[in-house]
This record gives C-alpha cells, sequence and structure tokens, in this order.
C-alpha cells in the first residue's frame, strides 16, 4: 500500500477527508494525486497537503494503481469516458458517487473485465467518523480489496456487502443517515427552547446527549433496543416521552423515510446509468 499511487479525481470535500484520512495514518503524500476543474481548490488542498495537483484527468490517473471518482453522479458518465482509452488493465478504480452501477462504469470505461469497487462514504468522514460499505466485481484481487479498504478506514468504519442491490439500503441508512440525526436533533433543540432554556445550552446539552448516546452504543455489546430498555424506567420522564413518540408513529415514519431513499438511489442508478445520462 505505501508504494501505490492514488489519484483522487475531484478534489471536494470527501476528496479531501480521504486524503486527510489517508496522510493521518502513515501514507506518503507524494503519492497522493487530485485532479480538479477548479484551481482554487487545488490550490486549497496543496497549501494542505503536499500532494500532486493536475487540471488533467487523464495526465492525473497515468501510472495509478488507484483511482477514486469523487465527483458528482451526474459528472460521473463523463468522466469515465474520458479515461476510457487510457485505461490501464491492472489499475483498481474506486466511484464514490451514489448510485451509480458497476456494469455502467464497466460499460463506459469499455473494459468489461476492469477492477470497479463502489463505496458509499458519508459525511462524518470529514472528521473522520464516516461509515462506509464496499461492493466489488469479481475482477477485484483480494490485495486490490484490502487496499480499499484501509483507504476508506481511514476515516472510521468500513464493510463489505455481498450483493451490489443492498448498496441501495447503504445509502438511504448511512449515506443519508446524518441528515436523519441533524433533523432529530433540531427538533430536540427548539423544544428545549420552546421550553424555556437558552439557545446555547439546548444546542449543547443536546450534541453532548447524541454524541454520548452514540459512545455508549459502539462500546457495548448490547442492541439499541437492550440500551433503550436499561435507561427506560418504569413510570419515568424516559417512558412518557417514548411513549409520545412510539404512538406519533416514529417506527413507521422512519421506515418510510429509509424506503423512500433506497427507492431514490435505485431511481437514480436507472437514470444516470443510461448512456449519455
Amino acid at each position: 500500500m505505501k508504494d501505490c499511487k492514488i489519484t483522487f479525481i475531484g478534489g471536494g470535500n470527501m476528496a479531501r477527508s480521504l486524503i486527510g484520512g489517508l496522510i493521518a495514518d502513515g501514507f506518503n503524500p507524494q503519492h497522493i494525486h487530485v485532479s480538479d476543474s477548479e484551481p482554487l481548490c487545488l490550490q486549497a488542498l496543496t497549501n494542505k497537503y503536499p500532494i500532486h495537483p493536475h487540471s488533467s484527468n487523464i495526465e492525473a490517473a497515468k501510472d495509478s494503481d488507484i483511482v477514486i471518482l469523487a465527483v458528482k453522479p451526474q459528472q460521473l458518465q463523463a468522466v469515465v469516458r474520458q479515461l476510457a482509452p487510457f485505461w490501464q488493465s491492472d489499475s483498481l478504480l474506486i466511484s464514490i458517487a451514489a448510485g451509480i452501477r458497476l456494469d455502467d462504469i464497466a460499460r463506459w470505461l469499455a473494459q468489461e473485465d476492469a477492477a470497479i469497487i463502489r463505496a458509499m462514504p458519508n459525511t462524518p468522514a470529514l472528521v473522520q467518523a464516516g461509515a462506509s460499505a464496499l461492493f466489488a466485481n469479481n475482477a477485484v484481487s483480494t490485495l486490490q480489496r484490502e487496499r480499499a479498504e484501509s483507504i476508506l478506514r481511514s476515516v472510521g468504519l468500513a464493510l463489505w456487502v455481498n450483493h451490489e442491490d443492498k448498496m441501495d439500503a447503504v445509502t438511504a441508512l448511512s449515506g443519508s443517515g446524518p441528515a436523519y440525526f441533524f433533523l432529530v436533533m433540531e427538533a430536540m433543540e427548539f423544544a428545549a427552547k420552546e421550553m424555556g432554556l437558552e439557545a446555547e445550552s439546548a444546542r449543547l446539552l443536546c450534541l453532548q446527549t447524541a454524541f454520548g448516546a452514540a459512545k455508549m452504543a459502539l462500546e457495548s455489546e448490547e442492541s439499541a433496543a437492550t440500551l433503550r430498555e436499561r435507561v427506560t424506567s418504569p413510570g419515568g420522564t424516559t417512558e412518557r416521552a417514548l411513549h409520545e413518540l412510539e404512538d406519533g408513529g416514529l417506527r413507521g415514519l422512519f421506515e418510510n423515510a429509509l424506503i423512500a431513499a433506497a427507492l431514490r438511489s435505485r431511481e437514480l442508478a436507472q437514470q444516470l446509468g443510461k448512456d449519455n445520462a
């Protein structure tokens, strides 16, 4: 891994988080190349890390062991088709663009046996607390799988799914999930302020409570349901609050929300997977 050349196509937030995680893990920044059409984006990266900037995707990807596509899903087809004539058969392509299927990427690359991995990181990767899922096609070697996992683990949890269709559920759960928690936090803060707490006090108490609950869940071998039961005293305040949430259909709302997100992921895959989408 230490001698790999890794190229990022796109230098946005997710690329920056992965670059930062890799370097924090001890990866040599001189082996990292980044291309982006925005000079200011490249300047910001090179100001922070001693990496190699490029304005050309083709030049950046040349002789790379791993190419990470960190562009918007709508841009992916054009980028892959641009790289196709120059693609090296022993390189690994990692796409972090939501929704785009491996078969579509391989078709645009004009190499059905190309080694390609889909990865779905989420925004907490920006603070090295991400949750990522990966799926590889059959052309990916054991070494390439290990390298891809190492890259994603540099910014948090990384795990593999055994079927590509499960990436839609991953997108709905962890990909979109941070926004659900932010909404819950927003609602709790608002309610606390309506009850008379000062805004800053409500914010800090809510943030620390969310952090503490997540930390407890991570460090415990018990399920979330068991942990909930342990902090819910019969006849107490927590039990009363939970009854309100349950009576309001909270579980059903979350189930519907995740189903809607997964369906949208499939719709985007169908739309963006068409040639010349």
